[in-house]
């Protein structure tokens, strides 16, 4: 009776487990617009689509906030951002830390990560503007 009461036990576990968890990573893309300004305080906001490889499509809203010792005015188009370690689309919503430094003037490109706990957004886009300094950022994702 006891092996029964044990076996029991090990596939119920098995039974709790999220169907997004047992299939594994899932891949996920970003495409945004975004701009803002900053004059010691940094202030952005945008839109853009997260698309997965399951087939999920979200419309999101994009924030960016942060202080440091920056001065500027950017604008980027056609942005694109690649997830890694997700393992649903709800992993992806919320908000991450990043750090950096940059320069720029007229038209420039930028390359950037922002970490979530295991989940990290490669950013990389071209624009216009100009920017100096160095800041910390919070980069928060919501559905629109």
């Amino acid at each position: 009776m006891k092996t029964y009461a044990l076996a029991f036990v090990a596939l119920s576990s098995f039974a709790m487990v999220p169907a997004a968890y047992a299939a594994g990573n899932i891949d996920c893309e970003l495409h945004y617009n975004l701009s803002g300004w900053s004059v010691f305080y940094k202030t952005a906001s945008g839109s853009g689509t997260v698309t997965c490889d399951n087939g999920a499509r979200i419309p999101v809203k994009i924030t960016v906030k942060g202080g440091g010792l920056t001065v500027g005015k950017s604008k980027i188009t056609d942005g694109k951002g690649r997830f890694s370690g997700a393992y649903s689309v709800n992993d992806l919503i919320g908000s991450y830390a990043s750090v950096e430094a940059h320069a720029g003037a007229d038209k420039s490109s930028s390359a950037q990560v922002v970490t979530k706990g295991d989940v990290s957004l490669a950013l990389a886009g071209t624009g216009k503007g100009w920017d100096l300094g160095v800041a910390g950022s919070k980069f928060t994702i919501e559905r629109r």
